[in-house]
């Protein structure tokens, strides 16, 4: 017998209701991109570095997806889709390991947030309109 649970959630609902854990991913964003190219930062900090901020930015592209689908804002949800076809193209790339690599995936994470606000912030103001009709 395994010592671990597996959950069945084809439809994605887990995701969908845990929210992110943002404060520390944008403290490290922060960290990553004050550090000068050429910083002496080992090969394995780089690289799981780059896992973490992969695996988050993953999460948080499904949060701009989820949005992205109902936005009605053509524009917003226009920008949203750019970002997030760059977003599949970075971080689906093999981590390197290089401070370049880490800065890379950080400026993606930090691009998501961006357009998760964006588009957050237009949902809430639909509903609000929506509710004072």
């Amino acid at each position: 017998m395994s010592g671990y649970t597996v959950l069945y959630d084809p439809d994605g609902l887990l995701g969908a209701v845990l929210p992110l854990d943002r404060e520390p991913h944008m403290a490290l964003v922060k960290e990553v991109l004050g550090w000068e190219d050429m910083a002496d930062v080992p090969t394995d900090d780089c690289l799981q570095i780059a896992l973490q901020l992969t695996g988050h930015g993953r999460a948080v592209a499904d949060d701009v997806r989820r949005l992205c689908a109902t936005a009605e804002d053509v524009e917003a949800r226009e920008l949203a889709e750019v970002v997030l076809r760059e977003a599949d193209r970075r971080l689906s790339a093999r981590r390197m390991g290089t401070v370049h690599c880490v800065q890379q995936r950080a400026r993606m994470v930090r691009a998501l947030y961006e357009r998760l606000d964006r588009l957050d912030r237009l949902a809430t103001e639909r509903a609000a309109a929506a509710a004072s009709t």
